[in-house]
């Protein structure tokens, strides 16, 4: 009854704190769109992987498929703030790592990220534009991401497979939420007067060690596990590891990506037909 009651507060925390992200999100987009020329709303596609104990430094590793929406307000030629959400999925096995590839541990994890970054041209540009029809950009900012690690369809946060259920030294539950520092690079191309595309690759560095669900040590003795032990057997899949043993490296933080394509609209937001600047 009282992990039902757990599982039940839990839920209600996470869609309340989707929506207060939501909310944010809308404040800070309203606050742009008072100083913007135009707005550019659109969609993305593309791919997303992760960087961590499973996957210690192979890029585009285990890509899988992302996708999203956006709002872009442009503030001038060189600068513009850019809200996006980004759904994907993120994937790992140790067996593919360099790093204790014998663990017999893998993951896979759908991830939600909220963000919101301040990009930067290195040309002028603007949608629509006869002459600066280019440019490679920059971007950074922050954001709020929502992640489930899964192994053979059950949630690995929720076996506690490092001993955080059972408070093993100490160790705490990991939430489904956490923030990140997302920043990237890319290219913007003028399709046509309103519609726009951009090529994009954007790196998220996370304070979080557990996208995962691997960090620390093995808690059990993995002979004396029954193989009917979910959480054991999740634990320690070759039930080969005592407890202390090293099960993955808690002083590197997990990382994901997202990459592709987006496409966007543009709306004009000036009172007047009148530009601002001279390129225009």
């Amino acid at each position: 009854m009282k992990e039902t009651i757990k599982i039940a507060f839990s839920n209600c925390m996470y869609k309340r704190g989707r929506t207060s992200v939501l909310l944010v999100v809308l404040f800070l987009l309203q606050g742009y769109l008072a100083q913007s020329q135009d707005l550019e709303v659109g969609i993305a596609a593309g791919g997303s992987y992760y960087l961590g104990d499973l996957n210690p430094g192979k890029h585009f590793l285990n890509t899988q498929l992302s996708y999203g929406v956006l709002a872009r307000c442009n503030l001038d030629t060189r600068w513009a703030a850019k809200i996006s959400i980004l759904r994907g999925k993120i994937k790992g096995d140790a067996s593919a790592s360099t790093f204790l590839p014998d663990r017999g541990l893998s993951f896979t994890s759908n991830l939600t990220d909220i963000s919101g970054v301040m990009e930067f041209n290195f040309l002028p540009y603007f949608t629509g534009s006869r002459m600066n029809v280019i440019s490679p950009y920059i971007y950074g900012g922050i954001s709020v991401f929502f992640f489930d690690p899964v192994s053979n369809g059950v949630s690995l946060r929720s076996l506690g497979t490092e001993g955080q259920n059972l408070g093993y030294l100490g160790r705490k539950p990991y939430g489904s939420a956490s923030v990140s520092i997302p920043f990237g690079l890319g290219v913007k191309l003028s399709l046509a007067k309103r519609v726009g595309l951009q090529v994009y690759w954007e790196m998220h560095k996370t304070f979080n060690d557990y996208l995962d669900d691997v960090s620390t040590t093995y808690y059990l003795v993995g002979r004396s596990i029954a193989k009917d032990d979910q959480a054991g057997v999740a634990s320690d899949p070759t039930l080969s590891h005592e407890p202390g043993m090293q099960r993955g490296n808690a002083s590197n933080k997990d990382w994901f990506a997202f990459f592709g394509v987006s496409v966007t609209y543009k709306f004009n937001l000036l009172s007047s037909k009148k530009c601002r600047d001279l390129n225009h």
